[in-house]
């Protein structure tokens, strides 16, 4: 039986990640650079030990940048950008029945958690969670599964009892090495990488409400 339900939060709540993207390919063509998308892609759902932005410019241009200076004029365009957005489609629908159907609700994020619950409180959703964790909580951020295991822990709930929800590869391995069934919900950066892995993929939240996305994955547990 189904009974929790796992929220990623970047690019799945709220679109943070087009802007995240925009905000450094601006700064990349203030020199004259490129940032493809295959290269971003290594950090999405993930963080930015896994690419870094900064080094991969320095690299591109042949000297250094002061990166104190860069990550703040960048960071303050990106909140520029994310602070004029709302919740994407579904996502308060779905909190909405998920607690009407008596469900345990959290997030798993591979961000820190300052960054989101400031977001969730913007949003007027943080109180809509029965747990999160976060990437500055755990030793391992996704696609290890330490985020996913560590808030079913919170939860009280088994894998085979939760659904996750994602938007990006990295986000989707991380469920399913946790053992859940995992759904991809990508955005349009995410939408443009390799998600065939994702257990169900659906265009929005706002395309299947809860209660069929429930009744499908309990038919395909009974295979």
């Amino acid at each position: 039986m189904i009974t929790a339900l796992v929220f990623d939060f970047d690019g799945l709540i709220l679109d943070t990640e087009i802007s995240a993207y925009q905000s450094w390919q601006e700064i990349y063509s203030e020199y004259q650079q490129h940032l493809p998308l295959e290269k971003w892609a290594i950090c999405i759902g993930t963080g930015l030990d896994a690419f870094d932005p900064h080094n991969y410019l320095e690299s591109l241009i042949g000297q250094s940048i002061p990166r104190d200076s860069l990550a703040e004029r960048r960071l303050r365009r990106h909140l520029e950008l994310i602070e004029a957005q709302f919740a994407l489609p579904g996502v308060e629908q779905y909190l909405t029945d998920a607690r009407r159907l008596d469900m345990k609700i959290a997030v798993a994020s591979s961000s820190p958690r300052a960054w989101v619950v400031d977001h969730l409180t913007r949003l007027g959703l943080h109180d809509k969670f029965d747990a999160m964790k976060f990437g500055d909580e755990v030793t391992h951020r996704k696609p290890h599964p330490e985020l996913y295991l560590s808030a079913l822990e919170l939860l009280d709930a088994r894998p085979e009892q939760a659904i996750a929800l994602e938007d990006s590869p990295n986000g989707v391995r991380a469920a399913q090495n946790a053992g859940i069934f995992c759904v991809a919900i990508p955005n349009p950066i995410t939408g443009q990488l390799p998600l065939d892995h994702a257990d169900l993929r659906l265009t929005s939240l706002a395309a299947m409400p809860l209660e069929q996305l429930i009744q499908k994955v309990a038919s395909r547990q009974q295979v």
